[in-house]
């Protein structure tokens, strides 16, 4: 196959356009069309849900349906409470971090349109340093230039605004791709060059193929749940980031050992159908993919779980792309590990195109 792992000049502007575009969760609209207008062009037909979660369709009309999946949400913050002298305190909107906020730049959405600001902080003269205060979620705090809570209104803010970080797409030493919104944009990124290269290359899956981005996975899974109970898939293939374990205060005792550049990493849990898993397992192997093993306990937390706990049982599988500082504004993730992703999940659904039949007994 001559184009299995070409990213095209148009492909590396829809990425970094589609990274560089806010879709905080809850709020994903503008990504999601940045999305749907690059995938339309490989895909018969195309839905978008009433939360914004989108799907792309190939072959509609087959009985049997297969998802590949990925979630387009990233994390942000809520206006929560604005201060008599203009300060703005804030609440989580999905897994926020709190110790990397002081001093970041930020943009909060508002219907007169964006509103810069920063999270401020006390400069390090002013602090008593045998006592100093870690930054938590009681402490930070944006401030958008104004003096009043009047100000802050007359500017279009108010309680419930979404914030999120602007925070750039960049290539790092011609081997990383850096972005806020990697986890899990760049998951929708390769499930369109999937969709591209199958159709650029002519093939015909024997199933129905819905190549889907939802919506609030990064608060509890919701968007995927919506999505699963309305296709009534038979088999999910689900995509989404996990830990580089390799950079320093991480214990691979309890994170176990996975780093960037070794290739996909392949999940074992209960959530993960352990045909499906041993079918892409023989994938890799037989295309000399390069992959790593993940162990997970009770859930995997992404959106396997719910695909796979859904509509009587539907045989689902979790590929992973390793991934430095998950949930700041420098996500790394590799380039060659994007490459053997989209050829795995390429592959295997031709191989699933051989075998529908994963029961688990037979």
């Amino acid at each position: 196959m001559a184009k299995e792992e070409l990213l095209d000049a148009q492909s590396l502007s829809f990425l970094e356009e589609y990274l560089d575009t806010p879709a905080p969760t809850g709020f994903e609209s503008a990504g999601q069309k940045v999305w749907l207008d690059y995938i339309k062009p490989y895909v018969d037909e195309t839905l978008v849900d009433n939360y914004g979660s989108a799907a792309a369709i190939s072959n509609p009309k087959a009985d049997y349906k297969v998802v590949v999946e990925a979630h387009a949400d990233e994390i942000s913050w809520f206006v929560n409470h604005i201060t008599d002298e203009g300060l703005i305190y804030v609440i989580r909107n999905g897994g926020s971090d709190h110790q990397i906020a002081p001093s970041k730049r930020v943009h909060i959405h508002t219907q007169k349109g964006m509103i810069p600001g920063v999270f401020g902080w006390p400069a390090i003269h002013t602090r008593d340093h045998a006592k100093e205060e870690a930054p938590k979620l009681e402490n930070i705090f944006i401030d958008i230039g104004a003096t009043s809570k009047a100000e802050v209104a007359d500017l279009g803010v108010h309680v419930g605004c979404v914030i999120t970080y602007p925070d750039s797409f960049m290539v790092l030493n011609d081997r990383y791709y850096v972005c806020r919104a990697l986890d899990n944009r760049i998951g929708g990124f390769m499930i369109a060059q999937v969709a591209r290269l199958l159709k650029e290359n002519q093939v015909d899956l024997p199933f129905a193929l819905y190549v889907v981005n939802s919506v609030q996975e990064e608060v509890g899974l919701r968007g995927a749940e919506m999505m699963t109970q309305r296709i009534k898939p038979d088999l999910a293939l689900v995509t989404d980031v996990t830990h580089d374990t390799s950079t320093p205060m991480i214990d691979k005792r309890k994170e176990g050992d996975v780093r960037c550049g070794k290739g996909p990493v392949l999940a074992y849990a209960p959530a993960v159908q352990n045909n499906l898993r041993d079918l892409l397992i023989h994938t890799a192997e037989k295309c000399k993919i390069p992959f790593q093993r993940g162990a997970l306990s009770r859930v995997t937390g992404t959106d396997t779980d719910a695909f796979a706990y859904s509509n009587g049982g539907v045989v689902s599988a979790l590929v992973s792309l390793p991934l430095r500082y998950m949930h700041t504004t420098v996500e790394m993730v590799e380039k060659t590990d994007v490459n053997h992703l989209i050829r795995l999940l390429f592959e295997g659904l031709k191989n699933i195109g051989h075998k529908r039949d994963f029961r688990y007994l037979r």
